[in-house]
């Protein structure tokens, strides 16, 4: 099988885009870390399902760990319900395009306190959530957050992270950077019934991104998915808060390509 062409430049500028649909929820999303590490694209694309192909920056795949607060989540006719609407939520992810060549992002796992949420998003939108025990605070514009997954024994998975300059200004990746490659997604992928692979869409306006100080990254939920990662990140950012509009899951028509 031959790997389809990688996305285009303008093609990942155009994910920006509002997709014409309707959305069927939104959320905020808050307090973001992004921390990624450097891993083997073959690894990488050996646990991918049919039609998603391992999405590369200047040669090289990369694994990320995002913990970030989850606000305000509601269907679009319904309001925010305070026990139910706001939660925290820890992802393992990379970073993949279809055969059509769409950018995305694809989850080997998302850990959640709310169970359920939890319940919504697995049978709804196909994704590995898992039901964990978390919690986080603030002080002085460092983040503190704690994440252990239910029936997993072991230490707590602990993350700390803050600005590494609080006079640096926030702002876009700018394009064709490592920085926007791993931060401006707005498609993630999964599968769906039979093998068949499905598409999700976002839109937010762009993330306003700042260096971060991590004294504290835990690589536990990445070795869980199959990942030894060795060392520190090799990029760390925090994003400010974007309101999200979330739409609903299509089917993607994955094709193979064979050698002439």
């Amino acid at each position: 099988m031959i790997q389809p062409a990688p996305p285009t430049p303008e093609q990942r500028l155009a994910m920006r885009q509002r997709p014409q649909a309707r959305a069927i929820g939104y959320q905020r999303w808050n307090h973001l870390l992004f921390a990624h590490w450097q891993v083997d694209p073959q690894q990488v694309q050996a646990t991918l399902p049919r039609g998603l192909y391992v999405d590369l920056f200047q040669g090289a795949a990369y694994l990320g760990i995002v913990p970030f607060f989850m606000l305000r989540i509601r269907p679009a006719w319904l309001p925010p319900v305070p026990w139910l609407s706001w939660f925290l939520e820890l992802n393992v992810r990379t970073y993949v395009h279809d055969d059509a060549g769409n950018p995305g992002v694809y989850f080997y796992s998302l850990d959640c306190n709310q169970p359920v949420a939890v319940q919504i998003a697995r049978r709804f939108f196909r994704l590995p959530y898992h039901h964990a025990c978390m919690s986080a605070r603030r002080s002085n514009g460092q983040v503190s957050y704690q994440c252990l997954r239910r029936g997993l024994a072991g230490p707590v998975w602990r993350y700390e992270w803050q600005p590494s300059d609080e006079a640096e200004p926030a702002r876009p990746a700018e394009p064709g950077t490592l920085e926007f490659f791993l931060v401006e997604r707005y498609a993630l992928f999964t599968q769906g019934g039979r093998g068949c692979l499905l598409q999700g869409r976002v839109h937010h306006s762009p993330y306003r991104i700042r260096s971060a100080y991590v004294p504290m990254v835990d690589r536990s939920p990445a070795r869980l998915a199959g990942f030894d990662l060795q060392g520190e990140p090799c990029s760390c950012l925090v994003a400010e808060a974007v309101d999200v509009r979330i739409f609903s899951l299509h089917q993607v028509c994955a094709r193979e390509i064979r050698r002439a």
